[in-house]
């Protein structure tokens, strides 16, 4: 994959799609290949093939999915499970027939068993139950791995998988409901902090352990892997280090500025124990995150002051 390469990056208003195009316009690609879900509806079979019969990219970053936490993933397990796997079939199978290169399927940490041993090894993979707030968007997603690994086995068709922990940064969601852990966490305790709250009260007991990836050092992974990794088996992508929801709120609210008291609510579900990425074999290639927590905490902060400015 050279500056010069057509490269389809699907998903590109998203929060990982966005960060991989700033990534790959600071590398100097500049034949990137966008479309709007308004210009090309991933779920439409007939439409993909279309558009890659038409632009033959040579190389795929698949990032487009539906995505939301526990709350969206538990009241729309419809949606989760059959949009997702529409979208990533429709993608690999045009891809493969249009004489793409390579491409790159980006996953979820979410496909791992909820109780599985930490840290989390690739091999884990499918060895016991999943968390059940979640295991709709996870199943579409493991079916990704393995629809990549069963193009390689039929059709020698590079196609990877990469795995991200639980990822922020500039272009997340904040909706009040349907966003991930992180966001919804600057949201509240930045609505506190502008009303006065004393108080706020988080979901459930505050002790589950979570990884978080800045999304920026996320989409320096992905180009990295599309250019150094190979391999059928899906490759866990992360920092290597965790912590509870409740030492992510403290930081949060002191990020925020927000000095009132924090409240756990236990009669909301936690989701998963405990969710830590062995990132070895990631490191075995030569990767390492680069942004520390506090720092990508502080700059989506900012990104977020600024889209509430700008929508003022």
């Amino acid at each position: 994959m050279d500056t010069g390469s057509r490269i389809y990056v699907a998903g590109h208003r998203g929060l990982v799609g966005s960060a991989i195009v700033r990534r790959l316009q600071a590398l100097g690609h500049a034949n990137l290949i966008t479309r709007s879900h308004r210009e090309l509806d991933l779920l439409e079979q007939a439409a993909v093939r279309r558009f890659f019969e038409l632009e033959k990219p040579e190389y795929v970053f698949l990032a487009a999915a539906k995505v939301g936490g526990i709350h969206a993933n538990d009241t729309y397990p419809v949606d989760f499970i059959r949009d997702n796997i529409s979208i990533q079939t429709n993608v690999i199978d045009a891809a493969y027939r249009n004489g793409c290169n390579k491409l790159l399927f980006l996953g979820s940490s979410c496909i791992y068993p909820k109780l599985c041993p930490q840290p989390i090894k690739e091999e884990y993979l499918l060895t016991a139950p999943l968390e059940p707030t979640n295991e709709w968007y996870a199943i579409a997603k493991i079916a990704g791995i393995k629809v990549c690994q069963a193009y390689r086995k039929q059709y020698g068709f590079d196609a990877i998988a990469a795995m991200p922990t639980n990822l922020y940064g500039p272009g997340d969601s904040f909706h009040p409901e349907n966003s991930h852990v992180l966001p919804a966490l600057i949201r509240r305790f930045q609505e506190a902090k502008e009303n006065g709250l004393p108080e706020v009260t988080i979901w459930g007991t505050g002790t589950p352990r979570r990884e978080f990836l800045y999304v920026e050092d996320l989409a320096d992974a992905l180009v990295f892997l599309m250019q150094n990794y190979s391999e059928a088996e899906h490759i866990n992508v992360g920092c290597g280090e965790d912590m509870t929801i409740m030492e992510l709120t403290e930081v949060v609210a002191k990020i925020v500025g927000f000095e009132g008291t924090i409240y756990t609510d236990p009669s909301k579900p936690d989701g998963t124990p405990r969710k830590l990425l062995d990132v070895s074999r990631l490191a075995q290639t030569g990767w390492k995150a680069a942004t520390c927590l506090e720092d990508g905490i502080a700059k989506t902060y900012a990104w977020y002051l600024a889209q509430i400015k700008s929508n003022k």
